[in-house]
């Protein structure tokens, strides 16, 4: 009745060479040659990586991980000093320091400080908890040269203590 009758044997997976594909019927499973599977390993780790990095990025963002109003406080009273330094008043800025720190400083080292005829700039860093009541604030702080045009920046920290009553000084200059 059939005429033409394929004639198959019994063939091994050992004869066919591993870049070809193996000849099957269409109801078999097709065979991912090995050297092509080894050509999608580095493709599939490179997006598993990103993902991964993807999913952990907002992990790595360090934020304190409850804001204390000591944080707050300490932040402000930084905040605040350095907006009498960036204004040259050396009465409010005096009054924003431990005493510590005025009797580290002298006299004309303070008065040098905040005095700065040039424009000037400051930004404050996230702070860090020393010790209870004692926070260290990464600052840079910017001011124009008077030669020439630049902006210098100077990279420094501030640290400022409770004083007690909820009151917190500068007591260390930047």
């Amino acid at each position: 009745m059939w005429k033409h009758t394929l004639n198959f044997r019994a063939v091994g997976v050992a004869e066919f060479p591993l870049c070809r594909a193996i000849p099957h019927n269409g109801f078999m499973s097709v065979r991912v040659p090995v050297r092509s599977a080894f050509r999608l390993l580095p493709p599939l780790i490179l997006c598993f990586g990103l993902l991964l990095l993807l999913l952990l990025s907002p992990l790595a963002a360090k934020t304190p991980t409850s804001l204390d109003s000591g944080y707050v406080r300490a932040l402000a009273a930084a905040d605040h000093f350095l907006q009498a330094w960036q204004s040259g008043d050396i009465e409010n800025g005096t009054a924003l320091l431990s005493s510590h720190a005025k009797e580290a400083a002298t006299t004309d080292g303070v008065e040098r400080f905040f005095s700065n005829p040039t424009p000037s700039a400051y930004q404050i860093d996230r702070g860090k908890l020393m010790k209870r009541g004692r926070y260290a604030f990464p600052v840079v702080l910017f001011t124009e040269g008077a030669k020439d045009s630049r902006a210098r920046r100077r990279f420094s920290s501030i640290i400022v203590v409770n004083t007690g009553n909820n009151d917190w000084a500068v007591d260390k200059l930047p």
